[in-house]
């Protein structure tokens, strides 16, 4: 007997805007000071609102956004500011706060 397993992807979990704001915080405060966990959520998060709107919002292109916000991705910050202007968060001293309560 073969056990499948899917892969685990925390987009799945992101159902509400409190998810959504909650999860974010919780990177932005326990990134390791690379950008790498903060570049993570805004991954997930923009795959669970959806890529394709988010690409619309941002002016950026779909593959570019997914090349970005990759685990290989270094985006810059220009592109982070826009991504999470589009998502509707706000870094805020540490902390992100969504702006679609």
């Amino acid at each position: 007997m073969t056990e499948k397993f899917s892969r685990w992807d925390s987009a799945d979990y992101l159902k509400t805007e409190e998810d959504i704001a909650l999860y974010f915080e919780i990177c932005t405060e326990e990134d390791p000071g690379d950008g790498s966990l903060i570049r993570a959520a805004l991954s997930a998060i923009a795959r669970a609102r959806g890529m394709t709107q988010l690409a619309r919002d941002t002016g950026l292109s779909r593959d570019g956004l997914y090349s970005a916000l990759s685990s290989e991705g270094n985006p810059s910050f220009a592109t982070i500011l826009k991504v999470t202007r589009a998502l509707g968060l706000k870094l805020h001293g540490g902390a992100a706060v969504s702006a679609h309560h």
